[in-house]
């Protein structure tokens, strides 16, 4: 059955993470941080589509899956050829089967979405929740909140997405990361005329992963690497055990709802959840920053920006704070070396960018860099590229 699969899924990219890990060469220290690397290319600029909430759930994501539903197929298409060989082929019919099914067990709106999206693009609906389910349990990022010497806090992220799924000899790139670019759109969410919050998304993906409400709050998910890992809770929920919240639907609904900075910490924070996670937040007053590190049940730990004692930024990849980065994957020291180089008086999007875009903070699986600013809802969003030589994440 489904649940059969997922398990084998699961301990298919363990053994290729250990495989892939083990075979490539440790990572060159001392990359040169990055400067005037923005502005970027306007033909890296991301499109920006309204999704109407007054509309039907059914219907509001009609207009931007109708423009993207040949890249949509195209996505899929690839997944279904990775996952080919599991079950000796018989994953995806079990996939068209049982997974359209769970739609109805989503909670309002998500599942009513997904099937408004599977209609327009005419996809099977079990392909769109699976769609929707890999960014739960694949993505890897960096996300950045810094405070300038005048009080105004920017925020920034890479998202990086793929690792594992198909590598292009020929182009020397993943095959899903290319794939992923050109479904990425700027959202921005309306009720009655008016723009509630903004985000970066991928086409057909009803979750938030980045976003801004205007003079309320920044935030951004990135997935926790956890023995008590997305597969175990996504397992459980598929199994009927569903009193746990989607990650990036517990963004959306933070970003609808939340009225404050305090208010965004608190549901992030005590909300049950179906995998943990980093949720990084930003305010709009002074020293307003945190990392929330996430247990599926509960917070473990909420790391707050502490100005007083001259911390002026908080950096979050894919790994607890308190415990060091692992040598095959650390993000974190060349991204925390280019801040303190930058410096809190030079600290801008400009600058953040630049940080985002050295290596291995930019890396082959990096899809978009967002630039976020919470006065006056500012969002803007790039295509990524890594030009050779790179690192593979």
């Amino acid at each position: 059955g489904i649940s059969s699969a997922l398990y084998r899924i699961m301990w298919v990219c363990v053994c290729l993470s250990i495989q892939l890990a083990l075979s490539l060469p440790m990572l060159v220290e001392g990359e040169t941080c990055v400067s005037n690397a923005y502005p970027p290319s306007n033909n890296d600029k991301i499109k920006w589509y309204t999704i109407d909430l007054n509309q039907p759930p059914e219907e509001r994501w009609n207009e931007l899956t109708a423009a993207k539903a040949t890249q949509m197929k195209a996505m899929i298409d690839e997944i279904k050829r990775l996952a080919g060989f599991i079950l000796n082929g018989s994953l995806i019919p079990l996939i068209d089967r049982d997974l359209a099914p769970l739609a109805d067990q989503m909670p309002f709106p998500f599942g009513d979405e997904m099937k408004g999206i599977a209609k327009t693009a005419n996809i099977p609906l079990g392909e769109i929740v699976l769609y929707n389910i890999f960014y739960e349990v694949f993505t890897a990022c960096t996300s950045i909140i810094g405070q300038s010497q005048d009080g105004h806090l920017f925020h920034a992220r890479n998202l990086d997405f793929g690792l594992f799924m198909g590598w292009d000899i020929r182009n020397d790139t993943w095959a899903l990361t290319e794939l992923l670019k050109p479904l990425v759109v700027n959202l921005a969410f309306q009720q009655t005329g008016e723009t509630v919050f903004k985000s970066v998304n991928f086409a057909g993906y009803v979750g938030v992963l980045s976003g801004v409400k205007p003079n309320i709050l920044t935030l951004t998910m990135n997935e926790r690497f956890s023995v008590d890992g997305g597969y175990i809770g996504l397992i459980e929920w598929v199994l009927g055990k569903r009193d746990g919240h989607w990650m990036s639907f517990l963004t959306r609904n933070a970003l609808l709802n939340a009225d404050s900075f305090s208010e965004a910490v608190d549901m992030l924070s005590m909300t049950k959840m179906l995998a943990p996670a980093y949720f990084i937040v930003g305010g709009r007053n002074s020293g307003e920053a945190v990392v929330i590190t996430r247990a599926i049940g509960k917070a473990l730990d909420v790391w707050r920006m502490d100005i007083a004692n001259g911390s002026w930024f908080i950096l979050e990849t894919n790994y607890d704070h308190w415990m060091p980065a692992p040598s095959i994957d650390d993000r974190r020291a060349p991204a925390t070396r280019c801040m303190k180089l930058m410096g809190q008086k030079d600290l801008s999007l400009a600058g953040l960018y630049d940080v985002l875009s050295t290596k291995p903070v930019l890396n082959k699986l990096t899809t978009y860099t967002a630039l976020l600013n919470v006065k006056d809802g500012y969002l803007e969003s790039y295509l990524r590229h890594c030009p050779d030589p790179c690192w593979p994440w």
